[in-house]
């Protein structure tokens, strides 16, 4: 049995049943399809059997390379680097079927990253079916007046649809992690908000949630100099508390900060 490395965030899912149940999200022959993390290629087994255009895989672990490169040989083309390192509108040419058993460390780093660097109208995937940690994956989903509602939420529901396909118990990986996991499918938008720079929203929603327990007058401050007009202009009550604005307020109140 293959050692998992901590340091990079592995537990390799076993689960037949699971594993069964990940391909069948979406219809993947003759698709180009691309599996972050594939560990020790339980899930690109079950890939290959579903006659795939082509299929790419990113694995940091070079011990992890060596072992898939003999085991699938000319059937997969790997990318041994690390996906935070990666511009994928660079390397791939059409768009692909994401896959991913995302390391717990990053999980969220990783989506965020593919989020604020999606080109307008120019989407690099078809579709994500991602899984974390099922706590991440909550937060990911939420709504707003909710606990769990923040900045990921936020940031996830600008350009993507996003809904649960299922939970996952620890006895389905090895090792088990102590912490249960769900399995995400996020899809693209057709029509979302504009912005002069995806990282203003990150700006807006970090100054917003880093204050959650805070009423809005402190973060509006902190944002417009103390002006009222914009919470005026948009009818936010100040007295409320960052979750319980909507999404849609939250690209609102980008664009005005992007008027500035």
């Amino acid at each position: 049995m293959i050692k998992a490395k901590k340091s990079l965030g592995q537990n390799f899912l076993t689960d037949q049943n699971i594993l069964e149940k990940i391909i069948q999200v979406t219809n993947i022959e003759k698709k180009l399809i691309l599996e972050i993390g594939p560990g020790t290629g339980n899930l690109t087994s079950f890939i290959l059997k579903n006659n795939p255009k082509k299929v790419f895989l990113i694995e940091k672990d070079e011990n992890l390379t060596s072992i898939i490169k003999n085991k699938f040989k000319e059937q997969v083309t790997i990318i041994n680097d690390d996906v935070l390192n990666i511009d994928e509108k660079k390397i791939f040419k059409e768009k692909l079927i994401v896959f991913g058993n995302l390391p717990y460390n990053i999980s969220t780093e990783i989506l965020c990253k593919w989020i604020l660097n999606l080109d307008d109208n120019n989407f690099w995937f078809d579709c994500l079916i991602l899984m974390f940690q099922k706590e991440v994956a909550d937060r990911i989903i939420s709504n707003f007046n909710s606990a769990k509602y923040g900045r990921l939420a936020v940031l996830t529901q600008w350009k993507l649809n996003v809904k649960k396909i299922c939970d996952i118990k620890p006895n389905s990986f090895y090792p088990k992690p102590k912490v249960d996991s769900s399995l995400l499918f996020f899809k693209p938008k057709k029509d979302y908000y504009n912005f002069k720079d995806p990282k203003n929203l990150e700006t807006v929603t970090r100054i917003f949630f880093n204050q959650r327990r805070k009423m809005l007058k402190k973060p509006f401050n902190q944002l417009f100099n103390g002006k009222t007009e914009i919470a005026n202009k948009l009818e936010i009550d100040l007295n409320l508390r960052p979750q319980n604005l909507s999404p849609d307020i939250y690209f609102q109140i980008t664009k005005e900060y992007e008027k500035l």
